[in-house]
């Protein structure tokens, strides 16, 4: 068990930051990435679309026979964690618990901004798990649609992103906030540019850190930690791989070639709930 990969799915290549993570942290763990790039984003769809995606993405990855899962997608996290957990035999990871655990404990004057797409912001996943940490807490959220296509086009440090930004980031640094959550792992590609327009007192948290150490945490009260020194990944996408390998591996540092394009199996009661 203990040799059988660790697998990650995200909407594209924004989960590659908790890859990073990941393979930092637990260096013997053999990882999969699924990144579903052919209905990027999740963010603008309906928690029932969202759902029906991670559970094919889910499916597909328990064809790899891992022996985790985790959501790296904020959205698919929000809609999709708890139906996840309850559907499959192996532990599920999410990365928004982790993420608020950190801001919680950061946060000194407890008013944490949130920053993520529409889906995100409008489930109030982030504001629920940061009160059931310190129900005392202020949070502010605003919505940043326009950050996953400049993350994916590799404009992430271009001016056009540093005027985003700022657009973004006003009302929330009105409030005062003094931490700001990256709620969506497409974000921190974009951390050169939100910390030139943040000031310095602004924390930046991001759950990909939070959410590596709580995978290890979890394998090894489970006794599965991989004592390898050198694990393997694979990559898979659901459309043509050609930007996913330029943006991963200008991110990741290292070629993570082949990437593999898949097709990922339809589940027949998340159509059903779909077109009912």
């Amino acid at each position: 068990m203990s040799e059988q990969a660790i697998g990650v799915f995200d909407s594209g290549v924004g989960g590659l930051t908790v890859l990073h993570e990941l393979r930092r942290l637990l260096q013997g763990e053999n990882l999969v990435y699924l990144g579903d790039t052919a209905r990027v984003p999740y963010g603008t769809k309906s928690p029932e679309t969202v759902c029906s995606y991670a559970v094919q993405a889910a499916e597909f990855l328990l064809g790899e026979r891992v022996k985790m899962i985790v959501v790296a997608c904020n959205t698919a996290s929000s809609f999709a964690l708890d139906h996840l957990q309850q559907m499959l035999s192996i532990p599920v990871v999410g990365v928004i618990l982790p993420g608020a655990r950190r801001a919680a404990r950061l946060s000194r004057g407890k008013v944490v901004g949130v920053i993520g797409t529409h889906g995100t912001v409008s489930s109030e996943a982030y504001p629920r798990a940061l009160r059931a940490l310190v129900p005392e807490i202020t949070v502010a959220s605003a919505p940043c649609p326009l950050f996953v296509p400049l993350a994916e086009e590799g404009w992430a440090e271009h001016p056009v992103a540093h005027l985003v930004a700022q657009e973004y980031l006003a009302p929330l640094l009105e409030k005062q906030i003094d931490t700001l959550v990256l709620g969506c792992t497409h974000y921190p590609l974009l951390k050169p540019t939100l910390r030139a327009v943040l000031p310095p007192s602004v924390a930046l948290v991001d759950s990909a850190e939070e959410t590596a150490l709580e995978v290890k945490m979890r394998l090894s009260d489970l006794g599965q930690l991989n004592p390898g020194t050198r694990g393997q990944w694979k990559f898979y996408v659901t459309d043509v791989p050609t930007r996913f390998v330029q943006v991963g591996q200008g991110f990741l540092g290292e070629p993570i070639e082949p990437v593999t394009r898949v097709s990922l199996p339809i589940c027949p009661s998340c159509e059903q709930e779909l077109t009912s």
